[in-house]
């Protein structure tokens, strides 16, 4: 998730309340903002949710899409962004609808409410996934939690016990996992997914299967000329785990096979998991070397509108899905409040 300025639900009501947000939100409104989303899908009320917070509902998005029409944001397309910063600022800010994950509730709930909303919209895919090839590692590990109440891997060449009775229990252990998995180079972190599976009764494949959007499914939406479909590379890596030569093939493989489906060469492009640390600037230069106009990251920030906006390296405003105030957003994307980032820091960007 954001490395970005984390600002409490209170703080932020607050902050709407007092109006102290208006004031800021003319010298810190910048020139606009990405705003990502990843899965939209019917609430559940199952009590363990690591993932909650990349997942709103159909009616919050209807909010939100409803909400973004009356307020004084140009709702436009990556495209049109991408030409907005090449150009002087025009005093009119915007806002990009960006989707990551790829996952099949995209097609089934988020596309028939951006259609009938009219507004343009960015998809990006990581390519092998609509194939029923992609391993969504990160739905095992949740699935592996919720159904034992202990289970153990080796860490370090150590063997650990992780006691998931409780659901706080299982939160625990669910932070701890992740941010180890994450940690590791992808060959390993394949062993250590698959071995986690093997011994919990999880198939990954077929998990991923189901939750991942299929090439029909693209198809729904793909002809939309409010459409944009990007990629995200081939298999969703976290690139400072690659070598050039792997992290070149990545992404070159990803827009390839887009490509191929597509019948169009995508032109944008989004960094697997996209937060600080994931990507180096050597990844920003493949970006523009394979042609892809520009390049989003999960760095939550405002673009700032004196013209210096790397294209291949874009913060967006990463929302998150345990939220549900109107009057929240509305705070945020004003800016008043929100990093505005040109580039990534490269010492905070390193592999």
């Amino acid at each position: 998730m954001s490395r970005g300025l984390d600002w409490s639900a209170l703080g932020l009501e607050l902050a709407y309340a007092s109006g102290v947000w208006r004031l800021l939100a003319s010298s810190r409104g910048g020139a606009g903002v990405i705003l990502k989303f990843e899965r939209v899908r019917p609430a559940r009320q199952t009590p363990f949710q690591p993932l909650r917070a990349r997942e709103i509902t159909p009616r919050f998005l209807h909010r939100v899409l409803k909400g973004l029409k009356r307020w004084p944001f140009d709702i436009v397309s990556m495209d049109e962004a991408c030409r907005r910063l090449q150009a002087p600022f025009s005093g009119r800010r915007f806002v990009v609808l960006s989707f990551d994950g790829g996952t099949r509730d995209f097609a089934e709930f988020a596309y028939p409410l951006l259609s009938g909303h009219q507004l343009p919209f960015t998809v990006y895919l990581p390519a092998r996934f609509p194939d029923g090839l992609g391993r969504m590692w990160w739905l095992a590990l949740e699935q592996v939690i919720v159904r034992h109440d202990r289970i153990n891997t080796v860490i370090d060449d150590r063997r650990r016990y992780f006691e998931t009775t409780t659901t706080a229990d299982k939160y625990r252990a669910h932070h701890y996992l992740d941010g180890w998995l994450r940690s590791l180079p992808a060959p390993q972190l394949a062993y250590a997914i698959d071995d986690l599976c093997a011994r919990y009764g999880v198939d990954l494949s077929a998990l991923s299967r189901e939750a991942a959007m299929s090439w029909d499914d693209v198809a729904t939406f793909a002809g939309d000329p409010l459409a944009t479909i990007g990629t995200s590379t081939l298999n969703y890596p976290i690139l400072a785990h690659l070598d050039a030569a792997a992290a070149t093939r990545e992404i070159a493989m990803g827009q390839a096979v887009a490509e191929s489906a597509l019948a169009i060469s995508p032109r944008h492009f989004a960094y697997p998991f996209g937060d600080s640390g994931t990507f180096t600037a050597h990844h920003t230069a493949m970006a523009a070397e394979l042609g892809f106009v520009s390049a989003v990251t999960s760095i939550s920030g405002i673009i700032a509108a004196d013209g210096a906006a790397d294209l291949h390296a874009l913060p967006r405003l990463v929302w998150d899905g345990r939220r549900r105030s109107l009057r929240a957003m509305r705070v945020l994307l004003s800016g008043a409040f929100s990093n505005r980032l040109r580039r990534p820091d490269p010492a905070s960007a390193s592999s």
